[in-house]
This record gives C-alpha cells, sequence and structure tokens, in this order.
C-alpha cells in the first residue's frame, strides 16, 4: 500500500492559532525544534502535503504522489513515536478522533477541502458512499499527544515538545551529545540532561546548565561571550545568542534570528531580532519581526489573576487559565526602541509599534502608532519593510508572499474602523 500524508487544517483551530496563521499554515509553525510539519515528515518518513485555506495553498502546496491511500491528519496534533504507532494501525475508512476533533483521516478517496474536516458529519457527506469506522482516541494516549489548539499553547508546551524531539537527535549522528566542559573555549556544561552542538556552531566563554532540560546548538549557530542559558533551549541554525544574554527555558530560537538580554520561555519562529537588553517573557514571536533595543514585556499581572488574551475564533478575549502569559507577535510586525508591553498582548502582521506608554493589548493588523492612538499602515508601506528586511536575509519578497499580506490587510479592516487614513 502506496500512502500520501496530508496536513489538514480546520477553520477553528485555524483562527485560534492567528495571527501566526494569518501567514501560514498551522503546520508551518515551530514547536520545539523543528516545525510541526518537520516533525510529521519525519515520523511519517516522508515529505508531507498540506490542506489549508485557499490564499495560502500555494505557500504550502497539496501534492500527493502515489494518490492511491491517503492519510489525513490534524496539523494541530504534533506527531510523536505514540500516535505515529496509532496511524499507522489504522485500517482503510476510518477516522481517528477525540470528542468531536478529527485527528487523522485514512480513505482511498481524495479530499481536497479543509472545511471538510472541521467535523465528522461534514466529513461523512464528501465520503457519502464509504461507511467509516470511528476510532476514539485511547485515553492513556492524551497525555503524551501534544496538542497546539491556542496561541498559548506554543510556549506553554514548548518544553514537552523538545523532550519529546530530542529523541530524534539522538539518531543523528552528525550532531554529537557534548558531555565535558571545554576549558579552552570557556564551555562550562552542567546537569544530567543532553546537551548537543552541531560541529559547526561557534561557542565561547558561556555557560550551558541542562539541568532541567536538554539544550540544542543547531547548525552554523554562535553563541557570544558572557551568555548564560538554562534548558530546555534551541538554538536552530544560523542564530545568534549576542553577548551576556540570560535565556532561561523553555525558549526556541528559530532559525536566522538573533536575540539579546534577558528571556524565559519563548518561541520567536524565525528570521526575527531581538537582539537588545530588554525582557521578554512567556511569548511568541512571528517570523520577519524586529524589537527596538529596551523593549519589555509583562508577563504577569499585578493583581497575580489569570491572564485573558485576544482569541481570533471567538473574535473575543479568552480565558487562558495562565498565570504568566506575556507578547504574541505576528509576522512582519516591529517595535521601537523602549517599548513597554503589557500582560497579554496581542500583536498582528504588518503592525508598527512605537512611542511612550503601553499600546492597548490588542493591536489589529496593519496598525502604526502606540498609545496615542493608531493610523492605517498602508500596504505598500509595509511591501517595501517587508522586502528591506527579508533582502538582508537573502530572500526574495516575492509574489506569493505579496499576496498573502494583500488577503490580510483587505479581510483584517473591520478591525481598523474609525483609524486615521
Amino acid at each position: 500500500m502506496q500512502i500520501d500524508y496530508i496536513l489538514f487544517d480546520t477553520t477553528s483551530q485555524h483562527k485560534a492559532l492567528r495571527p501566526f496563521t494569518y501567514t501560514k499554515s498551522i503546520s508551518a509553525l515551530r514547536v520545539g525544534i523543528t516545525t510541526i510539519s518537520q516533525k510529521a515528515a519525519f515520523w511519517f518518513g516522508q515529505e508531507v502535503s498540506n490542506i489549508t485555506l485557499a490564499y495560502l495553498q500555494e505557500k504550502h502546496p497539496y501534492n500527493p504522489i502515489y494518490k492511491d491511500t491517503y492519510v489525513y491528519h490534524n496539523s494541530s496534533y504534533l506527531l510523536c513515536d505514540e500516535l505515529s504507532e496509532e496511524i499507522e494501525s489504522l485500517p482503510v475508512d476510518s477516522v481517528l478522533y477525540e470528542n468531536k476533533t478529527i485527528i487523522t483521516v485514512k480513505t482511498k478517496q481524495e479530499i481536497r477541502d479543509y472545511k471538510n474536516f472541521d467535523s465528522i458529519e461534514n466529513l461523512q457527506k464528501v465520503l457519502k458512499n464509504t461507511e467509516l469506522k470511528l476510532i476514539e482516541l485511547k485515553e492513556n494516549l492524551k497525555e503524551e499527544i501534544i496538542t497546539i489548539k491556542n496561541t498559548w499553547d506554543i510556549f506553554k508546551k514548548n518544553a514537552q515538545a523538545i523532550n519529546q524531539e530530542i529523541k530524534q537527535v539522538a539518531l543523528n549522528k552528525e550532531i554529537p551529545q557534548i558531555k565535558e566542559n571545554n576549558p579552552d573555549q570557556g564551555i562550562f556544561i552542567y546537569g544530567e540532561n543532553p546537551v548537543y552542538i552541531h560541529p559547526t556552531a561557534q561557542i565561547t566563554h558561556c555557560t550551558l546548565n541542562a539541568t532541567e532540560g536538554p539544550i540544542f546548538i543547531g547548525e552554523q549557530s554562535q553563541i557570544m561571550e558572557g551568555s548564560h542559558i538554562r534548558g530546555p533551549f534551541v538554538l536552530a541554525e544560523h542564530s545568534i545568542v549576542k553577548m551576556g544574554a540570560k535565556i532561561y527555558g523553555a525558549t526556541t530560537i528559530g532559525p536566522h534570528s538573533k536575540i539579546g538580554g534577558e528571556i524565559n520561555n519563548v518561541v520567536i519562529q524565525g528570521y526575527s531580532n531581538k537582539g537588545h537588553d530588554g525582557f521578554l517573557g512567556n511569548s511568541v514571536i512571528g517570523e520577519w519581526c524586529n524589537l527596538g533595543a529596551d523593549t519589555n514585556n509583562s508577563n504577569l499581572k499585578n493583581n497575580y489573576a489569570p491572564v485573558r488574551l485576544w482569541n481570533y475564533e471567538p473574535e473575543s478575549f479568552s480565558k487562558t487559565g495562565l498565570q504568566f502569559c506575556g507578547l504574541m507577535m505576528g509576522d512582519h510586525s516591529k517595535c521601537g526602541i523602549n517599548t513597554m508591553f503589557n500582560t497579554g498582548t496581542v500583536i498582528g502582521v504588518s503592525a508598527n509599534i512605537f512611542g511612550s506608554g503601553f499600546p492597548r493589548n490588542f493591536v489589529p493588523s496593519f496598525s502604526w502608532g502606540g498609545s496615542s492612538g493608531f493610523s492605517i499602515f498602508q500596504i505598500n508601506k509595509a511591501f517595501e519593510v517587508a522586502q528591506n528586511m527579508m533582502k538582508r536575509r537573502s530572500i526574495s519578497f516575492c509574489q506569493k508572499e505579496q499576496n498573502i499580506l494583500k488577503h490580510i490587510f483587505e479581510i483584517t479592516k473591520p478591525y481598523r474602523k474609525g483609524y486615521n487614513h
């Protein structure tokens, strides 16, 4: 049996994971060491396709190879050893589900529309000539499987994701585990958890504390002198930790990023900079973002109350159940020097924040301003900034990316009602 593996988004989960999924499919989100898509490719043993919203489909193509048997898997359920075994054992024409959520579908029929996976009822309508066997997820697997259903899950579950994925790193002999200190280079390693350092990484005069979790240092990355890092920690390829940084786990720094200052339980998706002093905690930062010098965020309310966070799915502030929750910043957004963000702040796509005082805790996409008010960040100006930043990484701001930003600009207009033009 030749199988095509396809990761699908659902309507509600894609909305709940905005602003990060405005610009990408759920499968492209980074949690732990790699993206959800990369994890799936590892466990399925082959590249995966995607079914997502129409305006994102070109960026995340649907391209089955065999067209014999299809396994459609919910992107919000991260692949792991236990879940991949459960999927492997599924018979053809079956649905693995939890409550009312579809996890995996195995069928001989092709399904192209992501909305068909919104409910079992929708699925049965499109597969109307097929008698589907419904298989409920086993209770003992629920704690092992990581689900990313809200934006705060990305940092909340990052430690669990790193610990699961470090087992895959152990199988890759190109990245050796470092067990001893290197006094000549001033590298001091503590703790019993594994520390993996790519041979091309440059590390000098720093401490790596693996007492509370593993540490992974990727290809062509750099940790400058005076840095202190506690696991679980991931530094992806071509990223830099600048001098004197203080980083607490569980933190993941995606590829081609520059990081400095104090960081605690943060996931940076990639291609973003927080290069200077300032505190960032319990936060998720998208791609192509830049945080100005001395940017700080609050991650704890003064009254210690649980944090409420803007949620695009119900279009309201939702209870996170978390006491610590900081900043959610969508792709292509920026902030100026000395910017201060309140506890539980959500910034959309291509926003530019600056000025004194705290901006409000929900800033729509394509906003320009700060605590004194906002105007519209016009699309041609947003294109110019995106092109300039991407050029610095030798990446083209192609027509595909322009079309995505244009679409986001249009669908987010209602949030900017009342802005100056």
